[in-house]
């Protein structure tokens, strides 16, 4: 039996590098608009239950077809319309949720920027929907190419990891 080994600075990604990396830069830029500092912490190319309460998603078209998903907890989106509106934020609102949704828009335009000359190419972005609560699922078809992609926000009054965390996530397919 023959195993590989790979060299110690050498991990390979569970997904196109290139998808991962129009990802992570796009969500790194974006937040800093809301004066939030993030880490990358996962990567998943298997559908995941999301584990925030709240979740925008935005359909994208062009070379490919799909979606892009911004999930958080209720405390990282206060945080996040702290930071981009520059204004205290008790609970959540219609100024949080707005907030989230525009969020995704910038960040699916960064993904849409640095994704344009790729064969991940798309051109065309819907308006933001935001699902607020935790019991819904998402259908994936099959033959999609999914990645999901975890952050965890610099959060100090933050206790538990989960109230640190968010993801984005694109499910996409060639046209």
């Amino acid at each position: 039996m023959s195993t590989l080994t790979l060299p110690d600075s050498v991990v390979p990604l569970p997904s196109d590098p290139v998808l991962a990396h129009a990802i992570a830069a796009a969500v790194q830029e974006s937040l800093r608009m809301c004066q939030a500092e993030t880490r990358l912490v996962g990567l998943t190319t298997v559908p995941v239950y999301e584990p925030g309460s709240v979740t925008a998603v935005i359909g994208v078209h062009g070379k490919v077809s799909g979606f892009l998903t911004f999930n958080t907890c209720e405390q990282v989106a206060l945080n996040l319309a702290e930071g981009f509106l520059q204004e205290p934020m008790e609970k959540l609102n219609g100024q949080v949720i707005d907030c989230v949704g525009e969020i995704a828009n910038v960040i699916a335009g960064g993904v849409k920027k640095r994704l344009s000359t790729t064969e991940w190419a798309f051109h065309s972005v819907t308006v933001p929907s935001v699902i607020v609560g935790h019991n819904y699922q998402i259908a994936y078809a099959k033959g999609i190419q999914y990645l999901a992609v975890t952050f965890e926000h610099h959060n100090t009054d933050a206790f538990l990891l989960e109230h640190r965390l968010l993801q984005v996530a694109v499910s996409l397919v060639r046209l």
